[in-house]
């Protein structure tokens, strides 16, 4: 029981004068606590980032617009234009509703902007010109399920 409490106070104190012996039977002795720096930095390199990371800055296969790994092709996603803002639209009327038709979901909901590529003005436009309509029951607020 005595030789027990020994051994540990030796290893803790050279530790930070001689850092390569010591510290790789810390790291292997312990399981979580010790090993948690070496082990972030390996998932921030090339090693356990997984299919996202593949071809990126820190990845294998050089950096941005570097080869890519696995043959895999990069995609652009086409830019959306607000259609209102292509046609010079000054204002949204809520009695055409085949002009609002779609942009509402088939549940009744108005569909985001990331979805439609209106602009913030007129997306702003648009749901005020939709509720008016549901107002008037020209747009249904919902559908059964």
């Amino acid at each position: 029981m005595p030789d027990q409490p020994a051994p540990p106070a030796p290893q803790e104190t050279p530790s930070p004068t001689t850092s390569p012996a010591p510290s790789p039977a810390r790291h292997e002795g312990h399981s979580g606590g010790g090993g948690g720096a070496p082990r972030r930095s390996e998932g921030h390199g090339g090693g356990g980032g997984g299919p996202r990371r593949e071809g990126g800055p820190g990845g294998p296969g050089g950096g941005p617009g570097g080869p890519r790994r696995g043959g895999k092709r990069q995609y652009f996603r086409k830019k959306k234009v607000c259609r209102f803002c292509v046609d010079h639209v000054d204002f949204i009327d809520y009695k055409r509703v085949d002009q609002l038709q779609p942009f509402v979901q088939e549940r009744g909901k108005i569909l985001p902007r990331r979805m439609t590529g209106t602009c913030s003005r007129h997306q702003r436009w648009l749901g005020e010109a939709i509720k008016r309509a549901r107002n008037i029951a020209l747009l249904p607020f919902s559908t059964e399920l």
